[in-house]
């Protein structure tokens, strides 16, 4: 008997980011499907806290009050695989902010990061991580990638 895995993921703020901008694409989609168990996201207390204040500081374009932005991030802590941070080896990347990405990501253990800036984690292939738009994540998902 085969065991099939569900895949572990890291979503970079940007994706949540256009996932809340707009209800067309695949970030949106992407967002739709967390805690459908057709995969697991991973998230930290230093990614959220970035996630809250990237959001935030955009909610009135995004047409979300505070406490629509509360919501979602209390929904994405509650389905997520909460992970602890007891290393730190920044710099890797680019960008602080992309590094704790990466650190979230390599402490779950997963298979991919999903970004609209494939070139900000350029390296992570060496921790086993790939990182992928979220249209590609979602084909993925559906076998066609």
């Amino acid at each position: 008997m085969i065991l099939h895995m569900r895949k572990r993921i890291v979503l970079d703020t940007n994706v949540v980011v256009a996932g809340l901008r707009s209800r067309n694409g695949a970030s949106f989609r992407i967002l739709e499907l967390v805690g459908s168990g057709r995969f697991e996201i991973v998230v930290s207390v230093p990614l959220v806290l970035e996630y809250e204040d990237v959001l935030k500081r955009m909610a009135r374009g995004l047409g979300l009050r505070h406490a629509d932005i509360d919501a979602v991030l209390d929904y994405l802590c509650h389905v997520a695989d909460r992970r602890g941070i007891f290393f730190l080896w920044r710099p890797i990347l680019r960008d602080a902010r992309d590094d704790m990405v990466l650190e979230a990501a390599v402490e779950a253990g997963c298979d991919h990061i999903v970004t609209h800036n494939l070139r900000d984690f350029a390296g992570c292939e060496r921790f086993g991580i790939r990182a992928v738009t979220p249209g590609r994540f979602l084909a993925s998902l559906e076998g066609r990638a």
